[in-house]
Order: C-alpha cells, then sequence, then structure tokens
C-alpha cells in the first residue's frame, strides 16, 4: 500500500508539473461551459432591420419605434421603395425588412385590415425565423393596444411574413455552406500540421534539412499536393449538394471557387503555422481539432447567429476566418451576388493569409534542437 500511496502522489506531482495537462483537466471544461453558455442562446438582440414606410402615418411611426425600442432591433435603414430591398439584404446590412403599404393608415382609419410585410433574409433560416417571430409578437401586441383602444373585436393589423433567398427555409442553406467552412479548415490544417511534425516524429526532418532545397521549397512542396486535393475535395462537396440536397449557386460559380481556393491557402498557411510550433504530431492534432473546431462551430455565425453573441465573442470571432468565407459562400451560392458584396471579406482573408503565411515561414526552423 505504502508503495501505491508513492506511485499515486508521484503521478499528482507528475501532472501539476505539465501545464498542457493542466490546461486540458481545468481549462478546457471552464473555456467551454462559458462559450456554451453565452453563444448557445435563442434570444434576439440587436438584430438589424430595415422599415420601407410607404404610409408614412401616425400609426406606422408609432410601430416602428415600439420595434425598434423593444431591445431585440436596431434600425439600419429607411428605404425609398421596392427595389432597395434586395439590395439591403444581399449586402446583409439588414436581416429583414418591414414594409408599411400606401393604404396602412386609410385602412386603419376605415375599420378595415391593414397589412405589415416582414421580409425577413432566409439564407439564415434560424436567424430569419426568429426576427419574423419576435416582429411579429410586437406586431400583435400593438394589435392589441389598437382593438382596445377602438373597441373592435377584429384583428386591425396582419402581419405578412415571407422569405428571400429560402422561401421554405430549408435548413441545408444554412448547414452546407458551413460544413463546407468546417471541413475546409479543419482538413487542411489538419493534414498540413501533421505533415510536418510527422517529419520530426520520425526523424526524416534532418534529410530535409541538409537537401539543397529552401524552407519556402519545402512549406510549398508539402503544401502544394493538400491544396490541389482540397479544392477537387470543395468541388466533390459543392457537386453533391447541388444533386443531394438541390443547393444552388445563384452566383458565380468562377467566383466561388476563386473565394475556395483563398481560404484553401489560408487554412493550409494555418496548418503550416501548427506544424511549426508543434513538436509531435499529438500537439499539432489536438491544436488543430480544439484550436479550430469549436471557435468554427461556435463563434462564426455557423450554427448561433453573431448578432446574438456578448461583444467581447463579437471581437474574438472578428479573428477567425471561417466567419467571412460563411458571409462570402453565402452570398455567392444562396444569395447570387458578386465581388461587390464580398470584396471586404476578400480582402479580410487575403490579409490573413499574407500573415499567417509569414509567421509561419519565420517559425519554420532550419535546425533541429
Amino acid at each position: 500500500m505504502r508503495r501505491f500511496l508513492g506511485f499515486v502522489r508521484k503521478e499528482f506531482i507528475h501532472i501539476f508539473r505539465d501545464i498542457r495537462t493542466l490546461s486540458i483537466l481545468f481549462g478546457l471544461p471552464g473555456v467551454m461551459i462559458i462559450l456554451f453558455g453565452y453563444v448557445v442562446s435563442t434570444d434576439l438582440k440587436n438584430a438589424s432591420l430595415a422599415f420601407l414606410d410607404l404610409s408614412k402615418d401616425d400609426v406606422s411611426v408609432e410601430l416602428t419605434d415600439k420595434i425598434c425600442s423593444s431591445g431585440f432591433f436596431r434600425k439600419t435603414a429607411d428605404l425609398s421603395g421596392f427595389q432597395d430591398i434586395d439590395r439591403i439584404l444581399r449586402s446583409g446590412k439588414a436581416k429583414a425588412v418591414i414594409i408599411f403599404g400606401e393604404d396602412f393608415g386609410r385602412d386603419l382609419e376605415a375599420g378595415r385590415t391593414a397589412r405589415v410585410s416582414i421580409i425577413a433574409d432566409g439564407s439564415e433560416p434560424n436567424m430569419a425565423t426568429l426576427v419574423a417571430n419576435y416582429a411579429t409578437a410586437i406586431i400583435s401586441g400593438f394589435n392589441q393596444q389598437l382593438t382596445m383602444e377602438s373597441q373592435v373585436s377584429v384583428p386591425v393589423i396582419v402581419p405578412e411574413v415571407r422569405m428571400f433567398y429560402n422561401p421554405s427555409l430549408k435548413s441545408q442553406f444554412m448547414f452546407v455552406p458551413g460544413v463546407i467552412t468546417m471541413i475546409m479548415i479543419l482538413i487542411c490544417a489538419l493534414m498540413t500540421s501533421i505533415t510536418l511534425t510527422r517529419e520530426k516524429e520520425f526523424g526524416t526532418m534532418e534529410v530535409l534539412l541538409v537537401s539543397p532545397l529552401k524552407p519556402v521549397q519545402i512549406i510549398l512542396g508539402k503544401v502544394t499536393p493538400y491544396f490541389f486535393l482540397s479544392f477537387v475535395n470543395v468541388v466533390t462537396i459543392l457537386v453533391l449538394s447541388r444533386l443531394v440536397f438541390g443547393m444552388p449557386v445563384n452566383g458565380s460559380p468562377i467566383l466561388l471557387l476563386a473565394e475556395s481556393m483563398l481560404y484553401i491557402l489560408l487554412s493550409l498557411s494555418i496548418g503550416i503555422l501548427i506544424s511549426a510550433v508543434s513538436k509531435t504530431m499529438q500537439q499539432a492534432i489536438f491544436i488543430s481539432l480544439v484550436g479550430m473546431m469549436l471557435p468554427t462551430v461556435l463563434l462564426s455565425g455557423f450554427i448561433f447567429p453573431i448578432e446574438n453573441m456578448p461583444k467581447v465573442y463579437n471581437w474574438i470571432s472578428a479573428i477567425l476566418p471561417p466567419r467571412y468565407f460563411i458571409v462570402i459562400i453565402k452570398n455567392i451560392m444562396i444569395k447570387g451576388a458578386g465581388f461587390a458584396h464580398v470584396w471586404k471579406e476578400t480582402l479580410i482573408l487575403s490579409f490573413m493569409t499574407v500573415i499567417l503565411i509569414v509567421l509561419a515561414i519565420k517559425n519554420f526552423k532550419i535546425r533541429l534542437q
């Protein structure tokens, strides 16, 4: 028993001396609880709305103020005509547009049913459903208030909900772009990080380092096969999503493939950087899976709307490449947007790619310790 207790004591000392083990035991559960506690939320906060008020009467202005002062929505634009609806939704500056028709005020004065149209961006089914439900609830509450004041038993305002880009709210329109984003960054980063750490573990890195190849050539030689294979992977996923799920590519396929190539290059750069700072394949796999998978699923807007998260998570997600690629792929595939609507995200991804490549080359050690 004394020997056994001594062995247990030794294991405790070994664990407390290992910072990585302690971080997994105590740090990871805490981080996951905080992430899931704040990110996984069905509450709506500060969703962007645009208004098209063709009536401009006292009731429409009052209802607009009631919607915006609820804390669930914020006004981002006042539209001048129906031609602005597609533009504002395609740009992503509004999650929905609320329309008051020209006869809205006259219908109320005459005791007829007045209609309010809610047009939501269906490319994000979860967000579109939340926006439509919350806006309908506010309008219904306002409707009850008017009914009590006018002593009318029939509804005076009826909201009509329509979905742009995804009328039937198919979940594939959310999951397919997100899965493409997650698969690409996981496969590219994971496989590339393993390929260099494998050389270190098996002792074959010395052979590469004493060869005439420069470090940049070694890195490019390792990355190039995965770049082309990942590109084939993207094409395969797009074809399967079209044939199996009926997922359209409403925008330019060439632009979509070009953006995918940029994202693949960025993901490979992440993998090279991970391999440069990792000593073993186990470390590389852990960093790639934990460091890439959780943020991609939780903080990229793949499943949970970024608008609903606290500000600090919004700032964290701003440095995550999947956040921008999801916007790009949804705009091109679902909304049919062109480069004019995704140039900002493309510029950010390009900047990230350059920074990561420079860091990967600088951290690539030409001498083994």
